[in-house]
């Protein structure tokens, strides 16, 4: 039986990042992908006789200033010019997101100009100096009036907790403007790719054996004795059995629809902030790509509904007792020979598909 210089487990950006990179530097690599489709959580689709591209795993926009990253990602496939704009609805009003001049003025009924409105805000915030959790960092921030109503039912449904047993950090990723500018990355390069992901990753992976639908952990010792060096993109704590016990993740379940409808809401992704409304989030793909002509009266939408899944962990929670696990795991990881962790899974970290990249190349500049 072949043994390979890398055997790479999961074929999410980390993964096939690598994959390339050794593969165009002669190195001898063989992929192992647990889902039956490379790509991970980026994986995409065209539902069937629509000529719309779905992405499976919910919607994910490219963004990013790095331009090594850029140049890199549009070696394998052209990007269209897609700017992301999110609204979102709170008591069947709809406001723009993430929080801006215009989101402001709707929401309290006034007309401030941009030099008024720290002044406004900053008399909703209270008195918090040092914020211990997500509910404290967010009034601090907006005031207790907008994250009553656009963060604290989202957070609750998105996270299955309350607020105040959240991590500050969580709500630092949500930008909060003094403008009307509602684009939700200030990135300058931002888009999506014009055949879809999976077509990304298809021209990343060329030339590279691939194994879909197998579980590396369940036969570990065999793959192991296949390779010289592991790359490893799986839960870390999966990865020791969890010997210390589980680290704490929020998954996302879809629900997909096809409408005999040009448009259903308008927009790309329209979130639900109150908690009467189950789902998080209304995803509308058509609106990602509008260089593309689609079928006449014909639209897909995709609900998206948090839950706990511990065989599709997305989001990880990051409690302290998460951090205390963390450390005892990574312990471990830096005592096994001949392994890599990385990625979203194996660092526990949540990023951004230009990170992963990011990350991936210079751990491959590492290798040399």
């Amino acid at each position: 039986m072949r043994r390979h210089d890398y055997i790479i487990v999961g074929c999410g950006f980390f993964g096939s990042t690598l994959a390339e990179r050794l593969h165009s530097a002669g190195k001898s690599v063989l992929m192992i992908e647990r889902r039956e489709h490379i790509g991970g959580n980026c994986y995409s689709y065209e539902y069937k006789g629509t000529n719309i591209m779905v992405h499976k795993y919910g919607t994910h926009i490219f963004h990013t200033d790095n331009a090594m990253v850029w140049d890199y990602v549009n070696k394998f496939g052209g990007f269209n010019r897609y700017q992301h704009r999110v609204l979102t609805t709170h008591k069947n009003m709809v406001y723009a997101m993430p929080i801006n001049l215009g989101t402001i003025n709707a929401f309290y009924g006034i007309n401030l100009r941009p030099s008024q409105v720290n002044k406004f805000i900053s008399s909703k915030r209270g008195d918090i100096k040092n914020p211990k959790n997500l509910e404290e960092k967010a009034i601090s921030l907006i005031g207790r009036d907008l994250y009553e109503a656009f963060i604290k039912g989202y957070t609750i449904k998105q996270w299955g907790c309350d607020p105040k047993e959240l991590s500050p950090d969580i709500i630092e990723r949500l930008p909060v403007r003094t403008s009307f500018y509602d684009s939700y990355y200030n990135d300058t390069y931002q888009g999506l790719p014009k055949d879809g992901y999976t077509a990304i990753f298809k021209n990343m992976l060329k030339g590279i054996p691939i194994e879909l639908g197998v579980d590396f952990i369940e036969e570990r010792d065999k793959w192991r004795g296949r390779c010289k060096n592991l790359i490893y993109t799986g839960p870390i704590d999966r990865y020791f059995d969890y010997r210390f016990g589980r680290l704490g993740w929020r998954s996302a379940r879809f629900e997909i629809k096809k409408l005999g409808l040009p448009d259903y809401q308008g927009t790309s992704v329209m979130n639900y902030a109150d908690t009467d409304v189950p789902y998080t989030r209304i995803h509308e793909p058509k609106h990602l790509h509008l260089e593309k002509v689609h079928t006449k009266n014909t639209t897909v939408i995709i609900k998206e509904y948090p839950h706990v899944n511990d065989n599709e962990p997305y989001y990880p929670i990051n409690s302290d007792s998460d951090k205390q696990l963390l450390r005892k795991y990574r312990a471990l990881a830096k005592k096994e020979p001949d392994v890599v962790f990385g990625g979203r899974l194996a660092d526990y970290k949540y990023y951004d598909m230009h990170h992963v990249i990011e990350l991936a190349l210079c751990k491959f500049l590492s290798f040399k």
